[in-house]
């Protein structure tokens, strides 16, 4: 998965822009109908992942509205990231900024450049090098964000990021650091931008996206707070027959490692609440479970079909990703649980040692 964790724990994080300004830009517009349509179409093609015709549907609003609309714009950088064409991202940040008017948005162009290039910049194939010429560029893009907006949390974090690869440890740990002091602990960037601060090296780990959902029983489920423990995120559907004949292993899963460093979180595909609801109940799932009705979470991990298994370990670190049926996900379990327990009982040690 090209990109998953770096893509995603960015997209995941990057905060939202609130501007008069671009809700002006949009105002000025509204009362043409063949604007709203196209935005309407914007909004309906990116849902069902057809960024093309998205960008499409985003670019003909814009042009509508004369070419200068920074709603447009920004959705189709986004659109343009999230379809991996870093190229034509950086041309389009490029015109957001010389519409930019307050330093908000000029720190949005500049890291949202930064963050293309940095995509840009990994390699295609696991263990090869970074660009580093890329990295550089994304570097200089975050910086001059950080020039516009000292406090952008976004763009501090991404730029640590940038500075672990370019081998700058220190550097980059001064930025994590500047990152927890510019946002609340609440804040979803909060932890990982902790960890990263205390070890900078977690950075070059390919770490599942970040997320908070609040699931069937009324609980937060946040993954970064399930730091020391292993992780199975399990994708199903009560349609999904492949999904059936998978849920007794998982159903054992949960009995025979209960009490184990172990967390389960389910994630159904259902369209009917009721219908997932009774299931779970039925089948007595009493472990955490979540209803993914808009697929965010899916794609947050790239889910292509399921049944599909990521198994975590307890530093938050991707260890498998698996899709179908057949696979024993049990021994994989099994072994990240002792390595989860010996780190625990090393950094007891250490504790002790100190």
């Amino acid at each position: 998965m090209r990109h998953l964790a770096r893509a995603l724990s960015l997209a995941g994080i990057l905060l939202v822009l609130s501007c008069p300004l671009l809700a002006q830009t949009r105002r000025d517009s509204r009362d043409n109908p063949k604007y709203r349509t196209a935005i309407s179409d914007g909004q309906v093609l990116a849902e069902d992942q057809e960024y093309d015709l998205a960008i499409d549907a985003y670019a003909e609003a814009n042009r509508i509205a004369g070419g200068k609309d920074k709603f447009c714009l920004r959705n189709i950088l986004e659109l343009q990231i999230q379809n991996g064409d870093y190229d034509n991202a950086v041309v389009t940040a490029g015109r957001f900024e010389a519409l930019a008017a307050t330093p908000a948005e000029k720190s949005y162009a500049a890291a949202s450049r930064g963050r293309a290039l940095f995509l840009k910049a990994e390699p295609e194939k696991n263990g090869a090098p970074y660009d580093a010429a890329l990295l550089a560029k994304a570097d200089d893009a975050f910086k001059a964000a950080l020039a516009a907006d000292p406090k952008d949390a976004t763009a501090l974090f991404q730029d640590g990021e940038v500075l672990v690869h370019l081998g700058q440890a220190e550097e980059a740990r001064a930025r994590f650091k500047a990152c927890v002091a510019a946002i609340k602990p609440g804040d979803a960037l909060y932890l990982r931008a902790e960890r990263f601060a205390d070890n900078p090296a977690l950075a070059l780990e390919q770490l599942a996206p970040a997320f908070t959902v609040k699931t069937l029983d009324g609980a937060r489920f946040d993954l970064d707070q399930m730091q020391g423990r292993v992780v199975l995120i399990d994708f199903w559907a009560t349609w999904c027959v492949p999904c059936m004949k998978e849920l007794p292993e998982i159903k054992k899963i949960a009995k025979d490692f209960s009490g184990q460093p172990l967390v389960i979180l389910s994630v159904s595909w259902d369209e009917d609440e009721q219908t997932w609801q009774d299931f779970v109940e039925k089948n007595q799932m009493t472990w955490p479970q979540y209803r993914d009705v808009d697929h965010k979470l899916g794609r947050l991990f790239e889910v292509e079909g399921i049944p599909s298994y990521y198994t975590i370990d307890s530093n938050g670190v991707i260890a498998s990703e698996l899709m179908g049926e057949g696979f024993d996900v049990e021994s994989r379990l099994r072994k990240l649980i002792v390595q989860a327990k010996n780190a625990k009982a090393n950094s007891a040690l250490a504790a002790i040692g100190q």
